[in-house]
């Protein structure tokens, strides 16, 4: 094992995490702007109307791309103990 493998195994990770993490994130971004905009223009202050429409939207998010992230993570673990098992020998 040389250090290039180890930047390979290193970005590799990083990108799984954000691959991973992008559509809860962005989901998470994309309502709380939008949450926001409805606070300025209505003058509502009331801090329940930001956390419930991020749960709400994060769920369904998880339900549409949950399949795509447990594949990409199982993908990537099974490459990763393929690596172990090949240090080994």
């Amino acid at each position: 094992m040389d250090s290039s493998f180890v930047l390979f195994l290193g970005r590799q990770s990083l990108e799984v995490a954000f691959l991973i993490s992008a559509p809860v994130l962005l989901t998470c971004v994309v309502v709380g702007v939008v949450v926001t905009l409805f606070q300025a223009v209505t003058s509502i202050r009331d801090m329940s109307l930001t956390v419930v429409p991020k749960l709400v939207a994060v769920g369904l998010m998880l339900m549409l791309f949950g399949g795509w992230m447990l594949d990409t993570l199982l993908r990537f673990v099974t490459d990763i103990f393929g690596y172990i098992q090949n240090v080994g020998h």
